[in-house]
């Protein structure tokens, strides 16, 4: 398989030969060759779907197999950012619920929760999380840009839980709550946070949708 990733707005394209198949959530294509493709919706198992369906996205997987060479398929970011291309090779990550794109067949999804699961109940946005692990290309999209660091063991960041794009399985996750009352009524921070704690890399967004849904909304007519 050939891809690129194209666009200030941008798109994933790709170009698969004849057998090679890509995976998406269902209702993710945004386009491609008329009839070069051979489509299977499938759930990969009841769990797994509903898991997926409890972070957000489809019930389903669309699995597109090419029936003959250099077929093209596209799929759209759904919001401004940036579409990020990882190559597996074995490893783990844990990501934002909302972040899986496409992959090869090959990289395994999973819907994985905080260890303790009333306190990311209570955190709102980010207790429920997904877990990528397997071998072949994997795409992700993220709200805004994108910042690295690199923890040392015990080193850690405090974060706004929208702002979690991506981190390495060794980085542990927990959530704070934000101490004294001052801070909480006039803080802006909301009631909880997100302690990641290396060894490992983790990977931050700029612009969280639900940040960006909060400055749209005032502006959006109501009736009366």
């Amino acid at each position: 398989m050939r891809f690129s990733i194209e666009g200030e707005y941008p798109v994933l394209r790709c170009y698969l030969n004849k057998g090679e198949t890509i995976k998406t959530s269902a209702g993710a294509m945004s386009w491609m060759d008329g009839e070069g493709f051979d489509t299977e919706v499938t759930t990969g198992g009841i769990m797994k779907g509903l898991g997926r369906m409890l972070a957000g996205e489809s019930l389903f997987f669309s699995y597109y197999t090419a029936r003959l060479d250099n077929q093209e398929i596209v799929f759209a970011s759904s919001l401004p950012g940036k579409i990020v291309n990882i190559k597996m090779g074995g490893k783990t990550f844990i990501g934002q619920k909302s972040a899986f794109l496409a992959s090869e067949k090959t990289v395994e999804m999973e819907t994985v929760f905080t260890k303790r699961f009333s306190s990311g109940l209570l955190g709102g946005e980010g207790f429920i999380l997904q877990k990528f692990s397997g071998f072949g290309e994997l795409f992700l999209e993220a709200d805004g840009a994108l910042f690295d660091y690199e923890l040392r063991s015990g080193e850690s960041l405090l974060v706004d839980q929208g702002h979690v794009f991506l981190f390495e399985e060794s980085v542990r996750y927990e959530i704070e709550t934000v101490k004294g009352m001052k801070n909480v009524l006039f803080g802006g921070e909301g009631l909880f946070l997100v302690r990641l704690i290396g060894p490992g890399k983790v990977t931050l967004q700029s612009m969280p949708i639900a940040n960006l849904a909060g400055k749209i909304i005032p502006y959006v007519p109501s009736k009366d």
